[in-house]
């Protein structure tokens, strides 16, 4: 990971290597949360949410930043909470407790909302894409498959409560994203269809539970607590 003011407590690879869209020559995309030093809120400035970096593709959202973003379902700043172990990089005790109280998070309408309407913006790139240039042609096959990526996993995160980041099928995904890419149409009904099962009873609460992340942000900012000296 990059250097960071703070510590990094959990960080892996996201992105296409974990969902299985990787090929050759495929961007490797990391994610991480930190902790800030607890004395860097007490003055008058507030440290950095965030810290994004290219070459290499590296974000890190402080720990109270990305607590807020999980609990609205962001499916991007989510999957690290649910990565496969292989693909963690750093997993210190923090972030292991994190990974233990993930499901907290969750919440029926925050996944239908975060999943269908991340999967909707996809739609919408897709239908201003002219895929007769080479280049826009592999962004529109890109939408495709995170298109069909995020109404399979939100259905199966709302019908389950497990959110499978690695995907079971990535080539038939990767099929379908390249026929989206051509005929954007096919994916009205994917979209309908995952509206639909949305509509039904989930396994998930109807709101989130803060009180498992509010306790485990409070032991983050009492274990990076330096006291001044006298």
């Amino acid at each position: 990971m990059s250097p960071t003011p703070g510590t990094v407590l959990l960080s892996g690879v996201v992105g296409s290597t974990a969902y299985g869209f990787a090929h050759a020559g495929s961007d490797v995309d990391r994610l991480g949360l930190f902790a800030a030093p607890t004395e860097d809120f007490h003055g008058l400035h507030r440290p950095a949410e965030s810290h994004v970096t290219t070459e290499p593709d590296v974000t890190l959202h402080e720990a109270a930043k990305w607590c807020r973003l999980a609990l609205t379902c962001n499916p991007t700043a989510s999957e690290l909470a649910w990565l496969p172990d292989e693909l963690y990089e750093t997993r210190g005790p923090l972030g292991e407790e994190l990974i233990s109280i993930r499901a907290s998070f969750l919440s029926a309408k925050a996944v239908r909302n975060s999943y269908l309407g991340y999967a909707d913006q996809q739609f919408r790139k897709l239908l201003t894409r002219d895929t007769s240039d080479p280049v826009t042609r592999r962004r529109a096959a890109k939408h495709g498959r995170h298109l069909v990526r995020l109404v399979e996993q939100g259905v199966r995160l709302h019908e389950t409560g497990e959110n499978v980041v690695r995907l079971p099928d990535p080539e038939r995904i990767r099929e379908l994203g390249e026929r989206i890419a051509d005929h954007p149409a096919d994916a009205e009904p994917l979209l309908a269809a995952a509206a639909e099962r949305f509509a039904r009873p989930g396994v998930l609460p109807a709101a989130p539970d803060p009180r498992p992340a509010e306790a485990w942000l409070r032991r983050v900012r009492a274990a990076h607590y330096t006291p001044p000296a006298r």
